[in-house]
């Protein structure tokens, strides 16, 4: 018989999972900052990884300020904080965040891998960022940049969900966090 843990302690798990994931979310945003882009807000997405494994750990508050962590963080690293890429990232990353937890608790694991997450959440921030691009910068010229965008969001997407997919199944620590 398995001893269900106090709400204290679930809460300072929890706490400690959000802090580790939150730094990591960090880590990949400096890591990805050296990677040379061809447009300021294209990036290969490797700071969605801990929002892609806190998917099936965390409730939905607990989501929003790892998201939160990751934006905010990313926008500190990179210093666009008080730029229009902030806003592209928030964008992007709000959208696909949010679709990505929608499609996990819709499917759940056994109908959904991180494959399919990764890609919908790929695919879902570049059309909102290309949505904003189109208002904000590029005007009808989007549809230019759209086509090599959407196509590195679907590969860089793959990419990611196939990395969760043999990390959550291989990693002690992630069946731990999930019980």
């Amino acid at each position: 018989m398995k001893m269900s843990m106090p709400l204290s302690a679930k809460l300072q798990v929890n706490t400690r999972t959000l802090a580790l994931l939150g730094a990591f979310c960090l880590f990949l945003s400096a890591v990805e900052y050296m990677i040379p882009k061809p447009l300021p807000f294209m990036r290969i997405g490797l700071a969605n990884l801990p929002l892609m494994i806190a998917l099936d750990i965390f409730p939905l508050g607990s989501f929003l300020v790892l998201v939160c962590i990751k934006v905010f963080g990313q926008a500190l690293i990179t210093g666009t904080l008080f730029s229009y890429v902030f806003l592209f990232s928030l964008t992007g990353t709000f959208f696909s965040a949010l679709l990505m937890y929608f499609l996990r608790c819709v499917f759940g694991r056994d109908k959904i891998s991180f494959v399919g997450v990764g890609v919908a959440g790929a695919i879902v921030s570049n059309f909102s960022q290309l949505a904003l691009a189109h208002i904000l910068i590029f005007k009808d010229s989007v549809h230019y940049i759209a086509p090599p965008f959407l196509a590195a969001g679907l590969l860089t997407g793959i990419a990611l969900g196939v990395f969760c997919e043999v990390f959550t199944r291989r990693s002690q620590w992630y069946i731990k966090a999930c019980e």
